[in-house]
């Protein structure tokens, strides 16, 4: 027996650190095979089944090799349990000493220089950002780490964090007097020596575009590099790749330097005035695009006089802003560090309004009171496949969702992994026992104006015979909103709605009151684990493709025609099939786990590409009869 084998045996390791411990074939295989990929330094697509127990049978193997490695998550909840529950565990199971370090994004940590420069600033804050700048400042004295996810006294989104954190923009780096005792800088040197390292994808992602220097010496050093929730790598990748300017970044950057001028450059009021009309520029231009919240083309911006013109405005003021700062920047490095800023944000305006490459996707967005506009690779298979022979690590790709229909090309494809031997280990989940599929006869087509209200009256007896406790997951806001306000009056059971609360706090409510209904978009599909009786009914409104409406799907549909390809095919049903497969996922997280998964869109046995989504769910007895569910819950009350 391998070590890897002894640790995950009956009487191993791993038995003496968890109590009524079973040894699982799959996960034994899963860390085996991870093994001997790391040994043989190779790369591996390993597909595990929920409940297989994937995040030992990748740790175990990485540390008992003795080689540095690099874990990268797809959120930061998902990195903190990694380093604050699994990681542990296999700590007290493992004779072999490692050391282990958590490194997140920078503006996770507190920075000091900041915190201090807002809390002496002659421009004021309102009453509430006082008092929570107050609070950070009394937090600042106490933690040891500095990561903000420990300050609870302060919620995570407030935007007065922007004046506590630093952004690569902002930082002073080695010239800041607070540099010593910078806790970003202290995280980075313990990630440095560090035998495991847990980052998340966005951090993975900058350091690979290498926006982010001071990251960039950390992976060249990595023999092991897992990428968990594997699936969501290639789309934050994109995001990373291409270029962004936002709204926010250049108020920022006004605000910033107002703060330095008066501090350092009251001699210079040309500074002040560029500042002040760069605000009032950027608050034309977001009035120019309406007030209807969207994603648009780029031609939308060319066609529209107004918000081209605005946009020049924009331009044209950051130029003079450029001008006043180089002037100012001779005073100190605060202003040298906003002039630097100014050059590289009006560098990224030029970019974005110049390409014609047609390697790029350009794009908008509008938010309540700010926009961004977006320069976004068509692809980045070719890319990524470089960043890997860069660094020649054994790379793991990991997830419960890579495979259709068990086939993994659409993933390895996006990556530029073709070649790269793949292997799935299928859930220990008993689902033809564990659970019953629901698809009934009569469902309306999901272009039907009444789609929404039919679809509830579908799901009612459902709930009625589960007695609340389920998940109702829409491919939409607008949906969601709609069924929310037919429900309010049609059932008994507590209604939880997505963007009511934070989801961290939804998601403990539901597990207490223990027979709520739960209507969440995008971000309840997945990541998401309420195991036991709270949850043991998903109900999904239809097949998520995404909207062809967005601009960037649109861009690489057309892109992917022009090449011959099938984009419907090649792109939108393999992504759509992942999306479903994460939101079933949802549904059994146990081995005592039962429930009932109800899907509501005919297209699944209408279409000849339904099939494809069948090949992808779990092997669970179906029906198309109300009376076998209202059976399957009966068997749990009478058991």
């Amino acid at each position: 027996m391998t070590d890897t084998q002894k640790f995950f045996s009956n009487d191993g390791a791993l038995s003496t650190v968890i109590s009524g411990y079973q040894a699982r074939s799959a996960q034994l295989e899963m860390a085996s095979g991870i093994a001997d990929a790391i040994n043989k330094k190779q790369h591996l697509i390993a597909e595990a089944g929920t409940g297989t127990g994937k995040t030992f049978a990748y740790l175990v193997p990485a540390i008992l090799s003795g080689k540095k490695t690099i874990i990268s998550t797809g959120t930061k909840n998902l990195q903190d349990q990694l380093f604050n529950k699994d990681l542990p565990v296999i700590r007290k199971a493992m004779k072999t000493p490692f050391i282990a370090a958590l490194l997140k994004g920078r503006s996770n940590y507190l920075c000091t220089y900041r915190l201090q420069n807002a809390l002496t600033s002659t421009l004021g804050f309102s009453k509430e950002d006082a008092v929570a700048l107050a609070k950070i400042k009394l937090w600042g004295k106490t933690t040891k780490s500095g990561d903000t996810s420990e300050m609870s006294g302060v919620t995570e989104g407030d935007p007065v964090w922007y004046h506590a954190t630093s952004t690569l923009d902002n930082c002073l780096g080695q010239e800041c007097p607070d540099y010593t005792d910078c806790f970003l800088v202290k995280a980075r040197k313990q990630a440095q020596e560090a035998d495991v390292l847990v980052v998340n994808h966005h951090l993975l992602c900058a350091d690979w575009s290498l926006r982010d220097s001071g990251f960039g010496e950390l992976l060249p050093n990595a023999e092991v590099v897992v990428i968990d929730e594997a699936h969501q790598l290639a789309d934050t990748a994109s995001n990373f790749l291409g270029v962004t300017v936002g709204a926010k970044q250049l108020n920022d950057l006004a605000q910033d330097t107002l703060m330095e001028y008066y501090k350092d450059a009251t001699d210079i009021p040309a500074l002040r005035t560029a500042c002040e009309d760069m605000e009032h520029e950027i608050k034309d231009l977001r009035l120019a695009f309406g007030i209807e919240l969207k994603r648009g083309e780029w031609q939308d911006i060319e066609n529209n006089p107004k918000i081209s013109g605005g946009l020049n405005a924009v331009k044209e003021q950051m130029h003079r802003l450029v001008d006043q700062l180089k002037l100012a920047s001779v005073k100190t490095k605060a202003l040298e560090s906003c002039y630097k800023r100014a050059e590289e944000m009006l560098q990224k305006i030029n970019l974005i309004l110049d390409d014609k490459s047609g390697k790029w996707i350009r794009w908008y967005e509008t938010h309540r009171k700010t926009f961004t506009l977006s320069l976004t690779p068509l692809d980045i298979a070719y890319e990524f496949h470089g960043f890997m022979q860069q660094h020649q690590a054994a790379w793991i790709f990991t997830s419960a969702t890579l495979s259709i229909a068990n086939k993994f090309n659409y993933f390895a494809n996006n990556l530029g992994l073709n070649n790269t031997p793949s292997k799935s280990w299928g859930s220990p989940f008993d689902y033809p026992n564990q659970s019953l599929f629901y698809h009934p006869k009569g469902l309306p087509q999901p272009n039907d104006p009444n789609f929404i209200p039919m679809i509830v009256d579908f799901a009612l007896p459902v709930l009625q015979a589960s007695k609340g406790r389920a998940f109702f997951l829409f491919t939409s806001h607008r949906a969601l909103n709609e069924a929310a306000e037919l429900l309010e009056k049609k059932i008994k059971y507590p209604l939880l709605i997505q963007g009511s609360r934070p989801k961290a706090l939804l998601l403990e409510q539901f597990k207490e009151a223990g027979n709520a209904v739960l209507l969440g978009t995008s971000s309840f599909w997945e990541g998401v684990d309420v195991r036991g009786e709270a949850l043991s009914c998903v109900i999904i409104d239809k097949l998520p493709f995404a909207s062809p409406g967005d601009p960037v799907l649109k861009a690489r549909l057309e892109a992917m025609t022009q090449q011959g390809k099938n984009p419907f095919f090649e792109y939108q049903l393999p992504t759509a099939v992942i999306a479903l497969r994460q939101g079933i996922g949802r549904l059994i997280r146990d081995v005592t786990d039962r429930g009932v998964l109800m899907i509501c869109d005919p297209r699944l046995l209408k279409k000849s590409y339904g099939q494809l989504f069948l090949d992808s769910v779990p092997p669970m007895k179906r029906t198309r009869d109300i009376v076998d569910v209202q059976a399957f819950f009966k068997q749990e009350n009478d058991s």
